[in-house]
């Protein structure tokens, strides 16, 4: 069990940690020399079970409170500590604010320094701690009185500590593994080593992780699991990780260690807030400092439900931060002003790759109200209702913090089609599925009728005539399950209903007979239609109204102007441009290179990789081409 003190400055939580533990966990030489605590600080205490108490010490001081919230997340109990001298001050009041906004809700009071003044005085400031705490997830928390210089009432609290321990629910390992690393330091002959609080998962000697949100890989060279060599370690323990491959200088506080598939940083996050009672009116765009995990980054809140939103009041916002970060569904978070002075509310993540447009739509606020769901079926099933366009496996998992094993079982569970003829793979609800296939079946239908002489379409176009917010990648799955359920047919690249057939008439197929040998005599650079029917002695308008027809029923491709050219010179084409890009060390196709590739001028080279990026085959960027990754047959 992890436990994380909490209180104003000179309270005595270092003292109660070290009567505690018999451990000082002031380490750094500034705060023994002004008796302070000015960062975290850990210490361990064995139990008779052989399982380890972790404690983490956090600063009380005001101008320190980012801290201490770097310390707050991913603790188990609060130990909130409250001198009886004292009583309730200013940064104990703020820090149980802080702590109900985290969702922690399992604690016990220490009232310290009682050698130093009356019962009656003890008397009162219980009371006054139990009415602090009245209206927060604290509530009728235990109330140990006690003095951490004579030792009265020390063995008590750490009796409740060791039993409060026992009881604790076993956090699942489930997940990938993340770590929220609040420390980094160099061990001579050790090398980097980073420490923090497991979130979720296990991590083992020898796996690879990655650092985000740099993205460095790493490899576990050694681990320490609640300050003991351990082989694994897993969620709910402190772990010091060992790292192979990293210099010190290239991880720090705020920065997460993750299990590969969880890498995805973001700079916007949607998320359930609440504003304290205390705060003043949130109006949309303030800019505040937000504190995740361990990571303080600045940035600004976009409500999605109203323009100001009152103290006490919840709502659901969009964090556009200045500084992408790691966050999963579920991850608590703080805000605070501009200044950094005053804290002002929290909550917690529910999408962590939100749309930048759109995002106060009705359809996305739907997509939000799914993602606040009690259990991660009940999640998934409310977005695939809610989502026409499909749900994005890959970005799923992230966010939910999904094994592949996890996701596997959950998509057996809760019924749905998951298009996954090529990455990224796409889940609908067999409702929205049949929907889509009905969409793009009519749409053919009324091609066939509008244009009688047209084949079809193409795939891209009929994914844009259909629905085109969904993935090229999905849409592909899409027309092979309607060819192979034989609701659809395909020639060359053109899809029609089986069925439809388009025909040349005799006199047009003995011409067409005539002008195909011309086409192949030349297939990288077929001569144009005037050139043709000067060659056959033939008008130039009935060889264009031929060359036309047979585009339509898909028996040449127009790829530049008056260049009609066969299939298998397109696909040759396309071999090439495929191997220019292969060639590249960026991937990338220019008219140059591909113009001596083909032996022609820059000018219909420059027609050619026109027409792979009009048919979705490539995508211009700036004065290059390239492969499209989510690419359609075409």
């Amino acid at each position: 069990m992890i436990i994380g003190t909490s209180g104003h400055i000179d309270h005595g939580k270092t003292s109660l940690v070290k009567a505690l533990t018999g451990i000082d966990a002031d380490r750094l030489k500034e705060e023994k020399e002004r008796g302070i605590t000015l960062d975290l600080g850990y210490a361990y205490a064995p139990l008779p079970n052989g399982d380890i108490l972790g404690f983490i010490d956090v600063p009380g001081h005001e101008k320190l409170v980012h801290n201490m919230l770097a310390g707050a997340t991913g603790i188990d109990y609060v130990l909130l500590i409250v001198a009886a001298d004292d009583g309730v001050m200013p940064q104990t009041v703020e820090h149980v604010q802080i702590l109900d906004l985290l969702g922690l809700h399992r604690g016990v009071v220490a009232l310290t320094k009682i050698d130093r003044v009356s019962p009656a005085r003890v008397e009162a400031v219980a009371t006054q701690v139990s009415a602090l705490l009245a209206s927060t997830g604290l509530a009728g928390s235990p109330v140990f009185s006690l003095s951490s210089v004579t030792g009265l009432g020390v063995a008590a609290l750490r009796q409740h500590l060791e039993a409060a321990a026992q009881n604790l629910t076993a956090i699942s390992s489930g997940g990938g593994f993340r770590l929220a690393v609040d420390r980094s330091f160099t061990l001579s002959g050790v090398g980097t080593v980073v420490t923090g609080t497991v979130f979720s998962g296990i991590v083992n000697v020898g796996d690879q992780l990655l650092v985000s949100p740099s993205g460095l890989e790493v490899r576990i060279r050694g681990i320490h699991a609640q300050n003991q060599p351990a082989q694994n370690g897993c969620a709910g323990q402190r772990c010091a990780l060992n790292l192979a491959g990293l210099e010190k200088s290239q991880v720090q506080r705020g920065d997460w260690m993750l299990t590969p598939f969880l890498h995805a940083p973001t700079h916007r996050i949607d998320v359930r807030m609440q504003l304290l009672d205390e705060a003043p009116p949130l109006k949309h765009w303030t800019p505040v400092h937000i504190h995740l995990g361990a990571a303080h980054v600045t940035g600004r809140v976009a409500l999605l439900e109203q323009e100001t939103l009152t103290p006490g009041s919840t709502a659901l916002a969009q964090l556009i931060l200045d500084k992408a970060v790691g966050a999963a569904l579920g991850d608590r978070f703080i805000i605070r002003d501009a200044s950094a002075q005053h804290t002002l509310g929290g909550g917690g993540v529910l999408d962590t790759h939100p749309p930048a447009r759109g995002r106060r739509t009705l359809q996305r606020l739907a997509m939000l109200q799914a993602w606040q769901c009690r259990t991660i079926p009940e999640i998934f099933a409310a977005l695939l209702d809610g989502s026409p366009n499909g749900v994005d496996l890959t970005t799923f998992a992230a966010n939910a913090n999904l094994s592949d094993d996890e996701l596997r079982r959950l998509t057996e569970t809760v019924p749905c089609v998951i298009a996954r003829l090529r990455p990224p793979a796409t889940a609908f609800s067999p409702t929205r599925w049949q929907s889509l296939c009905d969409t793009a079946l009519n749409v053919l239908a009324r091609e066939h009728a509008e244009v009688a002489d047209s084949l079809g379409l193409n795939a891209e176009q009929l994914r844009m005539r259909t629905s085109p917010q969904v993935t090229r990648a999905a849409f592909a799955a899409l027309i092979n399950h309607l060819l192979e359920s034989q609701k659809l047919a395909k020639d060359g690249s053109w899809l029609h209903l089986p069925g439809h057939r388009i025909s040349l008439g005799d006199v047009e197929e003995k011409l067409w007979c005539e002008v195909e040998p011309i086409l192949a005599a030349e297939p990288l650079q077929p001569p144009r239609v005037r050139d043709i029917g000067r060659m056959l002695g033939v008008d130039e308008a009935v060889i264009r109204n031929l060359m036309r027809r047979l585009a339509r029923m898909g028996r040449v491709y127009l790829v530049a102007h008056d260049h009609y050219y066969l299939p298998a010179a397109v696909s040759r084409l396309a071999e090439i441009v495929r191997q220019t890009a292969a060639d590249h060390v960026k991937g990338e196709i220019y008219a140059a290179e591909f113009r001596t590739r083909i032996d022609t001028g820059r000018k219909l080279a420059i027609h050619i990789l026109e027409f792979f990026d009009r048919v979705g085959y490539t995508r211009r960027v700036h004065d290059a081409h390239r492969i499209r990754n989510d690419l359609l047959q075409f």
